[in-house]
Parts: structure tokens; sequence; C-alpha cells
């Protein structure tokens, strides 16, 4: 099974300035996730950069805010250390649009729901810390029946023993585990496709 550019949406957990200094390869695995905004942008794949408890752990990095923000990346502020409690699942598949008065009075057109963002199954995940909020996060996801995978090289902990521990859990429970370049290949498919160079340069 491929990731499929059409069927992804993009979620990343807390890359905030409080808490990435203490990670585990913080600049490697904050400029992974700059790579998935802009990779994201470049496909059209919509964006979600959740914040934990922002008062306390501060707004994301300025170079991440700054890309979430050119790719129209909704923001959502939570206080569970998984994001599902605080909203997400509704930013992920929203509640489709019933038509309002008498169906003959309506054109055709709007005879029917409209459709949403809510065929989008694939959730690409990163995040800190990978054995608190992203692990939260994914198993929920999990839960609502999305099909999960998590960039790896996107993701850490303040350990390595915290964050492998988060990876092999996660494997168990049916997450993929993917690499920020799996992404970008697997969201091209082909060496034809128009975004090609621009993504190449991206990951080099």
């Amino acid at each position: 099974m491929l990731l499929d550019a059409d069927d992804s949406q993009l979620v990343l957990v807390d890359y905030q300035t409080r808490l990435m200094p203490a990670m585990h390869e913080s600049t490697l695995v904050l400029g992974n996730a700059l790579r998935l905004v802009r990779m994201a942008e470049l496909l059209k794949v919509p964006v979600v950069a959740t914040a934990q408890n922002p008062d306390r752990l501060g707004p994301q990095m300025p170079e991440l805010e700054a890309a979430l923000e050119a790719a129209g990346a909704q923001p959502l502020s939570k206080i569970h250390f998984s994001a599902v409690p605080d909203g997400l699942s509704a930013l992920l598949r929203p509640v489709q649009c019933k038509p309002v008065g008498n169906a003959r009075s309506l054109p055709r057109h709007l005879q029917r729901a409209p459709q949403s963002e809510s065929g989008r199954q694939s959730v690409v995940v990163a995040g800190c810390e990978a054995h608190v909020c992203l692990l939260q996060t994914a198993l929920d996801l999990l839960a609502e029946e999305f099909e999960v995978w998590v960039v790896t090289d996107a993701c850490s902990s303040r350990t390595e023993r915290n964050r492998d521990a988060a990876f092999d859990r996660l494997a168990s429970a049916g997450a993929e585990l993917v690499t920020t370049e799996m992404v970008a290949f697997e969201w091209l498919r082909t060496a034809g496709h128009p975004a090609f160079k621009v993504m190449q340069a991206l990951i080099k």
C-alpha cells in the first residue's frame, strides 16, 4: 500500500519553541517537518498543526510557523496530550452539510450534500514528543479508523529510548512507519510529475 497525495492529510504535532530545544536531533527533526509542510503545500495536501498548551510551551518554531501560514494550515490548540479530544477528528473529517429547503425548490446541483475533505483517510503525522502527544494522537486516529502514517525522521522525544518505544508501539497498533523521502516519492509516484524537480530540491 502506497501513500496517495489525493487521499492524504498532514498533521504536525507540537513543534513549539519551549519544547524543541530539548528534543533529540531537534535540528534534523524540525528540518524534516519543514520539508513535509512545503511538500504538502506543493501538492495541495491539507495541513493541521497542533500546539500543546501554547501559553506554557510557546508558539510553533518561527520558521515552521511561516511555512504553515504559506500552506494554509489549520491551527489547533490543545490541552489533552492527544489532539483528538480537542477537535482534530472534526478538522480531518468535517461533517457534510445537508441541503437546506424543500428538495423540489432547489436546483439539481444542490439536492445532494456537497463532497468534503472527509474522503481523505490517510493521515501523515509527525511531531513531538513521540512517546506522548504524537503517540496518543496517532493511536486515537487509528481508533477513529484513519490510516496513520508516522514520519519517523520528523519525530522526536528527549531521549532515543522513548522515541523508539513509541515507534515500536505504533507499528504494533497498525500505523505505517515511513520517512520524509518515502512520503515525497509516494506522493509523487513518478519522475514525470510536474512537481518532481521542486520536490527533489526540497529533499536534497
